[in-house]
């Protein structure tokens, strides 16, 4: 009995293994509009850096939206030997929005512009990451392109406000997605979050995450 037990377990192993490592999907926030990916994998991805918090974990991927200076501080970031850096040149190389598969991830580049944002040098990101459909507007007022995601069926968009979080609940109203986290609180240096812009963001949907917080990603 006893050699039979031990028998069972060790078929059960390989299944318990798995499922051990396992991992989930998460999503820390810095502050800003700099935020931490880390895939099931294990894999994990930064993007615009800024906000100085958060940087324990050597990345895999960077993504920058744009070059301007609360965006682009690569060097906070330790990164892999083969860590891929994807900034808005790389993203708009031939003068088309491309798409990147890296480490089972999907990043497809995508418009982004405003006033003071010329759209050939800036764009927003959507992620694929374990099925998760995840999208950062970068620095970005309402898109054309922002009109078509809703088919993109997204599950979380990560929402410039800019100090106009009334209009910005609107856009998110347009893109459609499931959770509408807002960020990039304010153009001023160093307020990395605003709890008043925050609250007043009444996408639906809404999810407030604050810097230094870290949570699961769902389908």
């Amino acid at each position: 009995m006893k050699i039979r037990h031990f028998l069972f377990f060790i078929w059960l192993l390989p299944a318990f293994s798995a499922c051990k490592n396992e991992g989930t999907t998460k999503l820390l926030y810095q502050g800003h509009a700099s935020f931490r990916l880390t895939a099931k994998n294990g894999a994990v991805l930064y993007i615009d850096p800024y906000a100085k918090e958060g940087y324990d974990l050597p990345a895999d991927i960077i993504l920058v939206t744009h070059g301007h200076w609360d965006h682009n501080i690569v060097e906070l970031v330790t990164q892999k030997k083969k860590c891929v850096v994807i900034t808005n040149d790389e993203a708009q190389k031939g003068g088309k929005y491309n798409t990147f598969n890296i480490k089972g991830i999907k990043i497809e580049a995508v418009e982004a512009y405003m006033g003071n944002h010329d759209r050939r040098i800036g764009v927003g990101y959507v992620i694929t990451i374990d099925g998760i459909k995840l999208y950062h507007t970068g620095d970005s007022t309402l898109t054309d392109q922002m009109k078509t995601l809703p088919e993109k069926k997204l599950d979380y968009a990560l929402i410039y406000c800019g100090g106009v979080p009334e209009t910005a609940a609107e856009w998110a109203q347009i893109i459609g997605a499931q959770h509408n986290i807002p960020m990039h609180h304010s153009s001023q240096r160093g307020v990395w979050f605003d709890k008043n812009i925050a609250d007043r963001f009444a996408a639906p949907g809404r999810l407030i995450v604050e810097p230094g917080e870290e949570i699961e990603l769902i389908k």
